[in-house]
């Protein structure tokens, strides 16, 4: 008699046409979407992390929200944040957190989380396109933009 073990299964599924989404074309474009769908009753009270994942036109696939953290910081996994990557079937991705207190910069933590992520996908050929910190106003800043990237 064998053992009996779990079953896994593995799924993504359009809901929308690929062409009808929106593509992105800059850090401006990606700001502008990624704060029409965060949440408006707690973008001011505590940091989520997002991921914007994308085909090879830049055509957005999906948001995954990766996690909800506290009031000065939210803990990333790397590991569920590449099994998103990797079971979309994602080619680049656009990461991004938001930042309660409206402050428009960069911490350290920010900066080492998105050169670790950075250099996982390069082992997948994941084109990390930008790092966006989205402030409750609707203000961004953009690692890209800012040379970090």
């Amino acid at each position: 008699m064998k053992d009996k073990v779990n079953e896994i299964q593995i799924s993504y599924k359009d809901r929308i046409s690929i062409s009808k989404s929106p593509s992105i074309k800059s850090s401006s474009d990606a700001a502008e979407l990624l704060f029409e769908y965060w949440d408006k009753d707690t973008i001011a009270l505590y940091e989520n992390f997002k991921v914007v994942l994308l085909n090879n036109s830049n055509r957005v696939k999906g948001i995954y929200e990766l996690s909800k953290g506290g009031i000065t910081g939210t803990l990333v996994d790397i590991r569920i944040l590449f099994a998103t990557i990797l079971k979309s079937l994602t080619v680049g991705i656009i990461l991004s957190h938001n930042h309660p207190s409206g402050k428009l910069q960069a911490s350290n933590a920010d900066i080492q989380l998105t050169k670790k992520i950075q250099k996982a996908a390069q082992f997948f050929d994941i084109a990390v396109l930008d790092h966006v910190i989205i402030t409750p106003n609707g203000n961004f800043y953009s690692f890209a933009d800012n040379g970090i990237l």
